[in-house]
Protein backbone atom coordinates (compact mmCIF):
# COMPACT_ATOMS: atom_id res chain seq x y z
CA UNK A 1 0.00 0.00 0.00
CA UNK A 2 0.91 3.22 -1.01
CA UNK A 3 1.73 5.49 1.72
CA UNK A 4 1.22 9.45 1.92
CA UNK A 5 4.56 9.98 1.57
CA UNK A 6 5.16 8.20 -1.18
CA UNK A 7 1.82 9.60 -2.53
CA UNK A 8 3.28 12.94 -2.22
CA UNK A 9 6.39 12.63 -4.16
CA UNK A 10 4.55 11.31 -6.54
CA UNK A 11 2.11 14.55 -7.20
CA UNK A 12 5.14 16.76 -6.55
CA UNK A 13 6.52 15.08 -9.68
CA UNK A 14 4.00 15.15 -12.15
CA UNK A 15 1.98 18.32 -11.58
CA UNK A 16 2.48 21.80 -10.02
CA UNK A 17 2.42 22.01 -6.51
CA UNK A 18 -0.09 19.37 -5.02
CA UNK A 19 -2.45 20.42 -2.04
CA UNK A 20 -2.89 18.61 0.98
CA UNK A 21 -6.38 17.82 -0.13
CA UNK A 22 -5.32 16.32 -3.43
CA UNK A 23 -2.34 14.21 -2.09
CA UNK A 24 -5.82 12.53 0.08
CA UNK A 25 -7.65 11.89 -3.01
CA UNK A 26 -4.71 10.32 -4.78
CA UNK A 27 -4.43 8.04 -1.69
CA UNK A 28 -8.06 6.97 -1.92
CA UNK A 29 -8.01 6.52 -5.82
CA UNK A 30 -4.09 4.60 -5.60
CA UNK A 31 -1.13 4.74 -7.68
CA UNK A 32 -2.06 3.34 -10.84
CA UNK A 33 -5.30 5.81 -11.13
CA UNK A 34 -3.88 8.48 -9.91
CA UNK A 35 -1.02 8.18 -12.65
CA UNK A 36 -3.54 7.49 -15.86
CA UNK A 37 -5.51 10.15 -14.62
CA UNK A 38 -2.76 12.52 -14.07
CA UNK A 39 -1.46 11.63 -17.71
CA UNK A 40 -4.50 12.19 -19.23
CA UNK A 41 -3.92 13.87 -22.43
CA UNK A 42 -4.67 17.55 -22.70
CA UNK A 43 -7.00 18.58 -25.20
CA UNK A 44 -6.25 21.51 -27.66
CA UNK A 45 -8.00 24.43 -26.25
CA UNK A 46 -9.10 27.49 -27.49
CA UNK A 47 -6.00 30.40 -27.73
CA UNK A 48 -6.04 33.92 -25.73
CA UNK A 49 -6.76 36.59 -28.51
CA UNK A 50 -3.40 38.64 -28.22
CA UNK A 51 -4.64 40.65 -31.32
CA UNK A 52 -3.18 40.80 -35.15
CA UNK A 53 0.17 39.89 -35.92
CA UNK A 54 2.04 43.18 -36.14
CA UNK A 55 3.62 43.27 -39.62
CA UNK A 56 6.40 44.81 -41.22
CA UNK A 57 7.47 44.94 -44.56
CA UNK A 58 11.46 45.74 -46.08
CA UNK A 59 10.12 49.28 -46.74
CA UNK A 60 9.09 50.45 -43.24
CA UNK A 61 10.50 52.79 -41.29
CA UNK A 62 12.72 52.73 -38.05
CA UNK A 63 9.40 54.20 -36.19
CA UNK A 64 7.16 51.50 -37.76
CA UNK A 65 9.24 48.57 -37.04
CA UNK A 66 9.88 49.92 -33.27
CA UNK A 67 6.22 50.26 -32.94
CA UNK A 68 5.84 46.39 -34.46
CA UNK A 69 8.35 45.32 -32.24
CA UNK A 70 6.57 46.97 -28.94
CA UNK A 71 3.46 45.40 -29.89
CA UNK A 72 5.17 41.47 -30.90
CA UNK A 73 6.16 42.19 -27.07
CA UNK A 74 2.74 43.35 -25.69
CA UNK A 75 1.19 39.62 -27.38
CA UNK A 76 4.23 37.72 -25.91
CA UNK A 77 3.51 38.92 -22.49
CA UNK A 78 -0.19 38.56 -22.94
CA UNK A 79 0.09 35.06 -24.07
CA UNK A 80 2.79 34.14 -20.65
CA UNK A 81 0.20 35.50 -18.50
CA UNK A 82 -2.30 33.08 -20.34
CA UNK A 83 -0.45 30.37 -20.15
CA UNK A 84 0.92 31.05 -16.41
CA UNK A 85 -2.53 31.23 -15.42
CA UNK A 86 -3.43 27.63 -17.13
CA UNK A 87 -0.66 26.24 -14.95
CA UNK A 88 -1.78 27.30 -11.84
CA UNK A 89 -5.37 26.43 -12.57
CA UNK A 90 -4.10 22.64 -13.78
CA UNK A 91 -5.00 19.78 -11.75
CA UNK A 92 -3.57 16.91 -13.75
CA UNK A 93 0.39 16.56 -15.09
CA UNK A 94 -1.43 17.98 -18.70
CA UNK A 95 0.21 21.29 -18.97
CA UNK A 96 3.00 20.13 -16.99
CA UNK A 97 4.04 17.54 -19.98
CA UNK A 98 3.13 20.78 -21.80
CA UNK A 99 6.15 22.67 -19.99
CA UNK A 100 8.45 19.37 -20.64
CA UNK A 101 8.19 19.73 -23.99
CA UNK A 102 8.89 23.09 -24.22
CA UNK A 103 11.98 23.03 -22.83
CA UNK A 104 12.83 20.20 -24.41
CA UNK A 105 12.08 21.39 -27.90
CA UNK A 106 13.18 24.77 -26.38
CA UNK A 107 12.41 28.05 -28.19
CA UNK A 108 12.25 31.35 -27.54
CA UNK A 109 10.25 34.26 -28.30
CA UNK A 110 13.11 36.57 -28.51
CA UNK A 111 14.04 35.60 -31.82
CA UNK A 112 10.51 34.49 -33.07
CA UNK A 113 9.38 37.30 -32.23
CA UNK A 114 5.94 35.92 -32.54
CA UNK A 115 3.08 34.94 -29.56
CA UNK A 116 1.17 33.25 -32.54
CA UNK A 117 3.64 31.53 -33.54
CA UNK A 118 4.82 30.47 -29.99
CA UNK A 119 1.08 29.59 -29.01
CA UNK A 120 0.74 27.51 -31.94
CA UNK A 121 3.98 25.19 -30.96
CA UNK A 122 2.16 25.21 -27.66
CA UNK A 123 -1.04 23.30 -29.10
CA UNK A 124 1.33 21.36 -31.13
CA UNK A 125 2.63 19.74 -27.73
CA UNK A 126 -0.97 19.26 -26.50
CA UNK A 127 -1.99 17.35 -29.49
CA UNK A 128 1.22 15.44 -30.14
CA UNK A 129 3.29 15.59 -26.73
CA UNK A 130 1.16 12.18 -24.91
CA UNK A 131 1.22 10.25 -28.19
CA UNK A 132 3.97 8.45 -30.72
CA UNK A 133 7.22 10.43 -31.04
CA UNK A 134 7.46 9.90 -34.12
CA UNK A 135 4.08 12.10 -35.18
CA UNK A 136 5.72 14.36 -32.65
CA UNK A 137 8.87 14.86 -34.39
CA UNK A 138 6.98 15.05 -38.01
CA UNK A 139 4.69 18.05 -36.53
CA UNK A 140 7.95 19.73 -35.13
CA UNK A 141 9.83 19.85 -38.28
CA UNK A 142 7.15 21.34 -39.60
CA UNK A 143 6.63 23.85 -36.49
CA UNK A 144 6.95 27.31 -37.51
CA UNK A 145 8.66 29.12 -34.32
CA UNK A 146 11.20 26.24 -34.30
CA UNK A 147 12.17 26.81 -38.29
CA UNK A 148 12.56 30.49 -37.54
CA UNK A 149 14.52 29.99 -33.93
CA UNK A 150 16.65 27.46 -35.84
CA UNK A 151 17.36 29.30 -39.02
CA UNK A 152 15.67 26.74 -40.80
CA UNK A 153 14.68 30.13 -43.29
CA UNK A 154 17.88 30.29 -44.38
CA UNK A 155 18.44 26.54 -45.41
CA UNK A 156 18.25 26.24 -49.08
CA UNK A 157 20.40 23.64 -51.77
CA UNK A 158 22.28 26.27 -52.82
CA UNK A 159 23.92 27.44 -48.73
CA UNK A 160 22.48 24.31 -46.35
CA UNK A 161 21.82 25.74 -42.89
CA UNK A 162 23.18 22.96 -40.25
CA UNK A 163 21.41 24.56 -37.24
CA UNK A 164 17.86 22.85 -37.14
CA UNK A 165 19.73 19.55 -38.17
CA UNK A 166 22.37 19.40 -35.79
CA UNK A 167 20.00 20.06 -33.21
CA UNK A 168 17.88 18.23 -33.84
CA UNK A 169 19.65 14.75 -33.87
CA UNK A 170 21.86 16.36 -30.68
CA UNK A 171 19.66 17.88 -28.03
CA UNK A 172 15.75 16.64 -29.38
CA UNK A 173 15.94 12.98 -30.21
CA UNK A 174 18.82 11.15 -30.12
CA UNK A 175 21.85 12.02 -27.85
CA UNK A 176 25.32 13.45 -28.74
CA UNK A 177 27.59 10.11 -29.96
CA UNK A 178 24.32 9.16 -31.67
CA UNK A 179 25.19 10.59 -35.40
CA UNK A 180 28.27 11.91 -37.39
CA UNK A 181 28.99 15.21 -39.07
CA UNK A 182 28.50 13.58 -42.19
CA UNK A 183 25.02 12.83 -40.97
CA UNK A 184 24.05 16.49 -40.06
CA UNK A 185 24.97 17.58 -43.47
CA UNK A 186 22.72 15.15 -45.12
CA UNK A 187 19.96 16.10 -42.80
CA UNK A 188 20.53 19.81 -43.17
CA UNK A 189 19.77 18.85 -47.19
CA UNK A 190 16.72 17.15 -46.30
CA UNK A 191 15.54 20.10 -44.54
CA UNK A 192 16.18 22.65 -47.13
CA UNK A 193 13.04 25.07 -49.08
CA UNK A 194 11.24 24.99 -45.52
CA UNK A 195 10.24 29.04 -45.14
CA UNK A 196 7.50 30.78 -43.02
CA UNK A 197 4.74 32.92 -43.76
CA UNK A 198 3.97 35.21 -40.69
CA UNK A 199 1.40 36.17 -41.83
CA UNK A 200 -0.84 33.23 -41.94
CA UNK A 201 1.86 31.46 -39.32
CA UNK A 202 2.13 28.20 -41.62
CA UNK A 203 5.16 26.09 -42.43
CA UNK A 204 5.57 25.53 -46.48
CA UNK A 205 7.67 23.65 -49.01
CA UNK A 206 9.25 25.64 -51.55
CA UNK A 207 10.97 23.42 -53.84
CA UNK A 208 13.18 25.64 -55.99
CA UNK A 209 14.88 26.07 -52.59
CA UNK A 210 14.85 22.53 -51.55
CA UNK A 211 17.33 19.74 -52.02
CA UNK A 212 15.93 16.58 -53.37
CA UNK A 213 19.20 14.69 -54.11
CA UNK A 214 19.87 11.20 -52.64
CA UNK A 215 21.49 11.40 -49.25
CA UNK A 216 23.43 8.77 -46.79
CA UNK A 217 21.47 9.48 -43.85
CA UNK A 218 21.88 7.58 -40.37
CA UNK A 219 23.37 4.30 -42.69
CA UNK A 220 20.49 4.85 -44.87
CA UNK A 221 21.05 6.29 -48.66
CA UNK A 222 18.14 7.16 -50.62
CA UNK A 223 16.15 10.87 -51.15
CA UNK A 224 13.89 11.66 -47.51
CA UNK A 225 11.62 14.38 -47.09
CA UNK A 226 11.06 15.34 -43.36
CA UNK A 227 8.77 12.60 -42.63
CA UNK A 228 10.85 9.98 -43.45
CA UNK A 229 13.58 11.86 -41.65
CA UNK A 230 11.51 12.11 -38.23
CA UNK A 231 11.15 8.12 -38.87
CA UNK A 232 15.21 7.53 -39.24
CA UNK A 233 15.30 9.34 -35.79
CA UNK A 234 12.26 7.94 -34.04
CA UNK A 235 12.81 4.51 -34.88
CA UNK A 236 16.41 4.57 -34.36
CA UNK A 237 18.05 2.71 -31.07
CA UNK A 238 19.22 5.53 -29.55
CA UNK A 239 15.61 7.59 -29.43
CA UNK A 240 13.75 6.08 -27.20
CA UNK A 241 16.82 5.83 -24.24
CA UNK A 242 17.78 9.38 -24.67
CA UNK A 243 14.10 10.30 -24.29
CA UNK A 244 13.95 8.30 -20.98
CA UNK A 245 16.89 9.97 -19.66
CA UNK A 246 15.51 13.49 -20.64
CA UNK A 247 12.51 12.71 -18.58
CA UNK A 248 14.37 11.29 -15.63
CA UNK A 249 16.09 14.43 -15.28
CA UNK A 250 13.39 16.51 -15.22
CA UNK A 251 10.85 13.82 -13.39
CA UNK A 252 13.59 11.64 -11.19
CA UNK A 253 16.72 12.81 -9.73
CA UNK A 254 18.01 15.73 -11.85
CA UNK A 255 20.34 13.18 -12.95
CA UNK A 256 20.89 10.54 -15.63
CA UNK A 257 18.97 7.20 -14.84
CA UNK A 258 21.00 3.76 -13.82
CA UNK A 259 21.48 1.68 -17.25
CA UNK A 260 18.63 -0.52 -15.92
CA UNK A 261 16.22 2.13 -15.30
CA UNK A 262 16.73 3.81 -18.69
CA UNK A 263 16.07 -0.05 -20.25
CA UNK A 264 13.23 -0.58 -18.35
CA UNK A 265 11.61 3.27 -19.53
CA UNK A 266 12.52 2.80 -23.06
CA UNK A 267 10.92 -0.04 -23.30
CA UNK A 268 7.60 0.79 -22.15
CA UNK A 269 6.38 2.10 -24.99
CA UNK A 270 6.86 4.55 -28.07
CA UNK A 271 4.59 7.67 -26.74
CA UNK A 272 5.34 10.43 -24.31
CA UNK A 273 2.30 9.18 -21.49
CA UNK A 274 4.35 5.66 -22.15
CA UNK A 275 7.57 6.94 -20.93
CA UNK A 276 6.59 9.16 -18.40
CA UNK A 277 4.36 6.25 -16.98
CA UNK A 278 7.52 4.21 -16.46
CA UNK A 279 9.54 6.93 -15.30
CA UNK A 280 6.58 7.44 -12.56
CA UNK A 281 5.95 3.88 -11.81
CA UNK A 282 9.81 2.87 -12.15
CA UNK A 283 11.11 0.53 -8.90
CA UNK A 284 13.59 2.98 -8.54
CA UNK A 285 11.82 6.44 -8.46
CA UNK A 286 10.82 6.30 -4.90
CA UNK A 287 14.33 6.38 -3.73
CA UNK A 288 14.81 9.83 -5.88
CA UNK A 289 12.38 11.87 -3.56
CA UNK A 290 14.29 14.80 -2.13
CA UNK A 291 16.74 14.87 -4.94
CA UNK A 292 15.52 17.13 -7.57
CA UNK A 293 15.19 20.54 -7.46
CA UNK A 294 12.32 22.87 -8.46
CA UNK A 295 12.45 24.62 -11.48
CA UNK A 296 11.35 28.50 -10.78
CA UNK A 297 8.26 27.68 -12.69
CA UNK A 298 7.47 24.31 -10.58
CA UNK A 299 8.24 26.39 -7.35
CA UNK A 300 6.20 29.75 -8.03
CA UNK A 301 3.28 28.21 -9.98
CA UNK A 302 2.94 24.96 -6.73
CA UNK A 303 3.15 28.06 -4.32
CA UNK A 304 0.24 29.78 -5.75
CA UNK A 305 -1.61 26.54 -6.09
CA UNK A 306 -1.30 25.50 -2.98
CA UNK A 307 -1.60 29.21 -1.34
CA UNK A 308 -4.83 29.20 -3.10
CA UNK A 309 -3.56 32.22 -4.55
CA UNK A 310 -5.12 34.13 -8.11
CA UNK A 311 -1.63 34.53 -10.13
CA UNK A 312 -2.50 37.42 -11.79
CA UNK A 313 -2.55 39.35 -9.06
CA UNK A 314 1.06 37.92 -7.95
CA UNK A 315 3.06 39.59 -10.77
CA UNK A 316 4.00 36.54 -11.96
CA UNK A 317 6.17 37.35 -14.88
CA UNK A 318 8.16 40.02 -12.60
CA UNK A 319 8.70 37.15 -10.66
CA UNK A 320 9.84 34.60 -12.53
CA UNK A 321 12.20 37.21 -14.38
CA UNK A 322 13.78 37.66 -11.17
CA UNK A 323 14.20 33.63 -10.79
CA UNK A 324 15.67 33.45 -13.51
CA UNK A 325 13.16 31.28 -15.61
CA UNK A 326 10.30 33.04 -18.08
CA UNK A 327 8.45 30.44 -20.16
CA UNK A 328 8.62 31.26 -23.81
CA UNK A 329 12.10 32.43 -23.49
CA UNK A 330 14.44 29.49 -22.42
CA UNK A 331 18.15 30.99 -22.40
CA UNK A 332 19.27 28.23 -25.41
CA UNK A 333 18.01 25.59 -27.71
CA UNK A 334 19.41 23.22 -24.87
CA UNK A 335 16.67 24.77 -22.80
CA UNK A 336 17.12 25.65 -18.88
CA UNK A 337 19.75 24.26 -16.47
CA UNK A 338 18.83 21.28 -14.34
CA UNK A 339 19.27 20.96 -10.31
CA UNK A 340 22.28 22.68 -8.81
CA UNK A 341 22.35 25.05 -11.28
CA UNK A 342 19.12 26.66 -9.28
CA UNK A 343 20.65 26.84 -5.61
CA UNK A 344 22.76 29.77 -5.82
CA UNK A 345 22.69 32.79 -3.37
CA UNK A 346 21.26 34.51 -5.88
CA UNK A 347 18.11 32.25 -6.09
CA UNK A 348 17.63 31.66 -2.30
CA UNK A 349 17.16 36.19 -1.97
CA UNK A 350 15.15 35.85 -5.00
CA UNK A 351 12.55 33.02 -3.75
CA UNK A 352 12.69 34.99 -0.49
CA UNK A 353 11.49 37.88 -1.54
CA UNK A 354 8.78 36.23 -3.80
CA UNK A 355 7.90 34.22 -0.56
CA UNK A 356 7.47 37.68 1.40
CA UNK A 357 5.01 38.57 -1.50
CA UNK A 358 3.33 35.93 -1.79
CA UNK A 359 2.31 35.31 2.24
CA UNK A 360 1.34 38.60 1.99
CA UNK A 361 -1.37 37.85 0.13
CA UNK A 362 -2.12 34.34 1.82
CA UNK A 363 -4.28 35.23 4.75
CA UNK A 364 -6.26 31.59 4.34
CA UNK A 365 -3.20 30.28 4.44
CA UNK A 366 -1.44 32.43 6.99
CA UNK A 367 -4.85 31.87 9.35
CA UNK A 368 -3.62 28.45 9.65
CA UNK A 369 -0.35 29.22 11.34
CA UNK A 370 -0.67 30.58 14.47
CA UNK A 371 -1.21 27.51 16.81
CA UNK A 372 0.78 25.44 18.51
CA UNK A 373 1.60 23.11 15.56
CA UNK A 374 2.22 25.92 13.41
CA UNK A 375 5.07 24.02 11.70
CA UNK A 376 3.38 20.59 10.88
CA UNK A 377 0.98 23.20 9.58
CA UNK A 378 3.31 24.76 7.42
CA UNK A 379 4.50 21.24 6.14
CA UNK A 380 0.97 20.28 5.38
CA UNK A 381 -0.21 23.34 3.40
CA UNK A 382 3.07 22.82 1.74
CA UNK A 383 3.33 19.27 0.92
CA UNK A 384 6.77 18.98 2.63
CA UNK A 385 7.38 15.75 3.86
CA UNK A 386 9.15 17.23 7.34
CA UNK A 387 11.70 19.42 7.94
CA UNK A 388 15.13 18.65 9.04
CA UNK A 389 16.70 19.76 12.42
CA UNK A 390 18.47 22.51 11.28
CA UNK A 391 15.41 24.01 9.20
CA UNK A 392 12.95 23.15 12.09
CA UNK A 393 15.36 25.36 14.54
CA UNK A 394 15.47 28.57 12.37
CA UNK A 395 11.31 28.03 12.02
CA UNK A 396 10.28 27.19 15.86
CA UNK A 397 10.84 30.96 17.65
CA UNK A 398 8.71 32.61 14.40
CA UNK A 399 5.44 33.62 15.56
CA UNK A 400 4.34 35.79 12.84
CA UNK A 401 2.61 33.90 10.66
CA UNK A 402 3.36 35.80 7.36
CA UNK A 403 7.20 35.17 7.84
CA UNK A 404 6.97 31.78 8.62
CA UNK A 405 5.42 31.34 5.81
CA UNK A 406 7.89 33.04 3.76
CA UNK A 407 10.32 31.49 5.05
CA UNK A 408 8.73 28.06 4.85
CA UNK A 409 8.72 28.70 1.04
CA UNK A 410 12.21 29.57 0.66
CA UNK A 411 13.76 26.53 2.89
CA UNK A 412 15.81 23.05 1.53
CA UNK A 413 12.66 21.03 2.07
CA UNK A 414 10.75 23.58 -0.18
CA UNK A 415 13.10 24.10 -2.92
CA UNK A 416 14.45 20.36 -3.34
CA UNK A 417 11.66 17.61 -3.60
Amino acid sequence: MTDRREMSHLLRRVMFGPTSAEVDAALRSGVERTVTTMLAPATPVDLPDVGAEPQVSADSDKTARQQARQAQQKQVAAALDWWLGRLAAGRTGAEKLVFFWHGHWATSAQKVRSAHLMLGQQQTFRRYGPGDTGALTRAMLRDPALIIWLDGQKNTRKAPNENLARELMELFTLGVGSYTENDVKAGARVLTGWVVDKATGRATLKPARHDDGTVTLLGRTGTFDVDAYADLLTQNEHHLPFLAQRLWVRYGSGAAPSAAATGRIAAAGRTGGALLKAVLTDPEFPATNGQLVKQPVEWLIGAVRQLGLDVTKVKAPAALKALGQVPFRPPSVGGWPAGDAWLTTSSTEARIRTGQALAAQAKAATDRLTGADRLEALADLLVVDGWSDRTRAALTGIKDPRRLLALGLASPEYAVH
